[in-house]
């Protein structure tokens, strides 16, 4: 078995069926160290340039994800790494010049025809419309949700009513209003007010909990 097929066969438990080849290849194009992580609470996935004379780029992303996120994320990622080898540190992260490399990425996933409809129209909105990550882009990031594995008891906080309580983090919060993608809260110990994104995973405080 070549190097690109063990490739293909680590990375099967993670994509898509049908996309293994399109991560191998990238992986096997450019000079990158690619890692599966543990969960990270800020962030899905993260891209390092080289340092200090070091030949290889980073990458990884979390291995909590449903295959649709690890796919979408991955490219994401990818698109960071093209874009530092054209314009190096000369440009935003999230520029237009990340956007039209993240586009030039995405395109080929959803040109399979493999990907379900529903992430293929959401990633279509984001070709005309690229947000900085799948998080930010609230609609991606509620269509690739619904392939996640969640518990019965996990709930989202858009899914809460005005004024119902909840637990983030370990702190208490009253959920207020939506503010574009972030609802306003309020910690309940200190009074002070946070802006929670919409999607975020809370617990619910029930009434006899208080």
């Amino acid at each position: 078995m070549d190097k690109r097929e063990r490739l293909k066969q680590q990375l099967k438990a993670y994509l898509p069926e049908g996309f293994e080849a399109m991560v191998a290849d990238l992986l096997l194009q450019y000079p990158v160290r690619f890692a599966i992580t543990n969960p990270r609470a800020t962030k899905l996935g993260d891209y390092r340039a080289p340092i200090n004379g070091e030949k290889h780029h980073r990458i990884s992303v979390n291995g909590n994800l449903n295959k649709y996120s690890f796919l979408v994320t991955t490219l994401h990622e990818f698109a960071h790494l093209e874009t530092f080898l054209k314009f190096g540190h000369r440009v935003k992260p999230h520029g237009d010049e990340w956007k039209q490399m993240y586009r030039h990425r995405l395109w080929p996933a959803i040109q399979t025809g493999l990907l379900p409809k529903p992430i293929e129209s959401a990633l279509m909105k984001s070709l005309t419309n690229t947000k900085a990550s799948s998080c930010s882009d609230t609609q991606l990031s509620r269509v690739l949700r619904m392939y996640d594995e969640r518990p019965d008891h996990e709930l989202t906080l858009e899914e809460l009513p005005k004024n119902a309580t909840f637990v983030l983090q370990g702190k208490q919060f009253r959920k207020g209003e939506l503010r574009r993608t972030r609802f306003l809260c309020e910690e309940l110990g200190t009074k002070r007010q946070f802006l929670v994104h919409a999607l975020a995973t809370i617990q619910l405080i029930e009434e006899n909990e208080r």
